[in-house]
């Protein structure tokens, strides 16, 4: 193709060449050629989106000829067609947000609790008839193998958009499943045992017994770097410096993730240095901010930012905890300065950010829960974790749109916080990826 390109028009052999082969018509044929593609793509794609689905266009007629032909094959038009190789989870997100009603929108934010030991008729309206995007299982929930199974099957068969089920299943001295799989190492256990390897193992493991019962969010690992012996860090943590949280719990977390379970970093900006439990009081950490940032975000930084995806985090915890160097005012997880500044903006994070409970009495002695829900998805964060039960679920809701109405909390931001809770289960296929039907 080259040599035809360059041949100059004077060339000895042009007079002796077929009429068909002048340079001429080849250049002009291959214009033809290079311009049809595009041409064809163009048609594939200029369909017009309504509701979030491609509209039929009719179909132009072309010229005769023996260069009008079909330019894609039908599977390329059907991948076209299902957007799975030219739109990103989160741009196909969008479009399941905005078919959804105001009621399922805001239930899509909540990863709900219950106090019922089983399936119950409470937890059945929290997901039918208030949309919730999630629900928290607990160690008292969770007695045999086949009740636990049947009990999250139901939920989900219930559920209209698939649930985030999440357990706080860290090994150790944090444990949900141990009624049914028996103990599971904690981390400080591995990490004492210098074998980075055990810590895969104990991911694979977790991950495995997880996804046996249902349970798709591990909310774990754990990532604060322990500074102090305060009664959050108890065996729970992965050593004492950010380079062993980031070398075993980058272990366990690819593990997990490698498996197809979702990953919840916490707790974020660190309790590693925390003397107070946040379950029954606000714990306030007197550190400078150059030691925050080369210390207690530097495993935050590292796996927000890893060239590793199995390290990106499905889902990041926030906590409650005030910094006075960073943020004299609010604690992390109400605080704009951490959730968005840092978090977003600084770190790059796009991805889920799920509550603590918001009913810890570091929260609660200050706010209640329906302050602290608006105060949280305007600092940042995307799913609310406190709500127990439907009177609770109820009220929240009841205050967001109450914000939306009043003006203190936006649409803009609801519908943020909606998109990435969808786009993260698309990306774990909870959700298939296609478009959302009309």
């Amino acid at each position: 193709m080259r040599d035809v390109i360059e041949r100059p028009l004077a060339s000895p052999m042009a007079g002796s060449m077929p009429a068909g082969l002048r340079p001429e018509r080849r250049r002009h044929r291959l214009r033809i050629l290079i311009l049809l593609p595009i041409l064809a793509l163009v048609v594939v794609l200029g369909g017009d989106f309504q509701r979030g689905a491609f509209v039929k266009q009719e179909t132009r007629k072309l010229p005769a000829g023996p260069l009008v032909q079909a330019p894609l094959s039908a599977a390329q038009i059907n991948s076209i067609m299902h957007l799975t190789g030219y739109m990103k989870y989160k741009q196909l997100a969008s479009l399941y947000v905005s078919h959804m009603t105001l009621d399922e929108e805001l239930g899509q934010l909540f990863m709900v609790q219950s106090y019922d030991q089983f399936y119950s008729p409470d937890l059945e309206y929290m997901i039918t008839q208030l949309h919730a995007g999630g629900v928290v299982m607990y160690a008292f929930q969770m007695q045999t193998f086949n009740q636990t199974k049947h009990d999250i099957a139901e939920m989900q068969k219930h559920a209209a958009i698939p649930l985030l089920i999440g357990s706080d299943e860290e090994g150790g001295f944090v444990e949900r499943v141990q009624n049914i799989f028996g103990h599971h190492p904690g981390a400080l256990e591995i990490y004492q045992t210098g074998n980075v390897n055990l810590a895969t193992q104990a991911g694979h493991r977790i991950a495995h017994d997880l996804q046996l019962l249902g349970i798709n969010a591990d909310l774990a690992p754990d990532v604060d770097v322990q500074l102090v012996d305060g009664p959050d860090q108890y065996l729970r943590t992965w050593g004492y410096t950010p380079q062993s949280v980031i070398q075993f719990g980058g272990a366990y977390l690819r593990a997990v993730q490698g498996d197809g379970e979702i990953a919840c970093l916490k707790h974020f900006p660190g309790l590693g240095a925390a003397s107070t439990d946040a379950h029954y009081a606000l714990p306030v950490i007197n550190r400078t901010e150059d030691q925050i940032y080369s210390v207690e975000l530097v495993p935050f930084k590292h796996f927000i930012q890893s060239h590793n995806k199995l390290e990106n985090p499905g889902m990041i915890m926030s906590t409650d905890l005030l910094m006075p160097a960073i943020d004299p005012v609010y604690p992390a997880e109400l605080s704009h300065t951490f959730m968005t500044d840092i978090l977003r903006k600084q770190f790059g994070y796009d991805g889920v950010v799920l509550t603590d409970a918001l009913w810890m009495t570091g929260i609660a002695q200050h706010w209640n829960l329906e302050e602290a829900g608006i105060m949280a998805l305007n600092a940042g964060n995307d799913m609310l974790l406190g709500a127990i039960g439907p009177y609770q679920m109820m009220s929240m809701i009841n205050a967001l749109k109450a914000a939306l109405q009043n003006g203190t909390l936006s649409k803009t931001r609801v519908d943020e916080a909606a998109t990435r809770i969808i786009a993260l289960k698309l990306q774990y296929h909870l959700i298939p990826n296609v478009p959302p039907q009309a």
